[in-house]
């Protein structure tokens, strides 16, 4: 059931009607999981911000892979806000997104997902003859799906930097005493005192 729309009591049982209708048809080929009225037996997505489409189709092999989510519109819940609250995401899974909408409503739900860029694989309409339902394929999306938003990388966490080795220092260089140069020059004899002088004179 949509979180944002209340149905009339008579929709809403015409609505959970179709999604067992659709179980049984389902569930001989895949692993079907339905969400009527209330019931939240199986959704996409995790925590508060889980949907529950009205029918899960998985992989009856190991695993059960979900291959297609299934929503099921009456002519009360084809409408923008339907669309941006529960279409957008369901065709964001990697699952295929069929929708089924009643034959009056074709034209607005194709509308609609164009106009918001929402990807459908099928579309499918129903109308009610005598008490049974009727399904008629009226679209099917033959362009790849565009490919998911690639997570955001996580920055790493910054390393410690590694301290920087202390550059060893060259050894001093021994300073040798200067050899004495075999041409130095003898001193000079010191010069005579005065009062020598004097002496010799007389």
């Amino acid at each position: 059931m949509s979180p944002i729309l209340v149905r009339p009591v008579r929709e809403q049982l015409e609505h959970d009607r179709i999604i067992r209708l659709l179980h049984a048809k389902f569930r001989r080929r895949h692993e079907a999981v339905m969400n009527p009225g209330n019931e939240q037996n199986a959704g996409v997505g995790t925590g508060t911000s889980a949907l529950y489409p009205d029918l899960l189709l998985m992989s009856q092999e190991r695993g059960h892979k979900l291959q297609v989510v299934v929503e099921i519109e009456t002519g009360e819940s084809v409408n923008h806000l339907e669309a941006l609250a529960q279409w957008a995401h369901f065709a964001r899974t990697r699952a295929a997104f069929h929708l089924y909408v009643p034959a009056g409503m074709v034209d607005v739900a194709r509308r609609l997902s164009e106009d918001n860029q929402i990807y459908v694989s099928e579309i499918w309409s129903y109308h009610i003859v005598g008490d049974q339902p009727r399904f008629t394929l009226v679209h099917r999306n033959r362009e790849a799906p565009p490919p998911l938003p690639k997570p955001a990388p996580k920055p790493a966490a910054a390393k410690p930097a590694a301290p920087k080795p202390e550059a060893e220092k060259p050894p001093r260089a021994v300073k040798k005493p200067a050899a004495r140069s075999a041409s130095r020059p003898k001193s000079r004899p010191k010069a005579k005192t005065k009062s020598v002088v004097k002496k010799q004179k007389r």
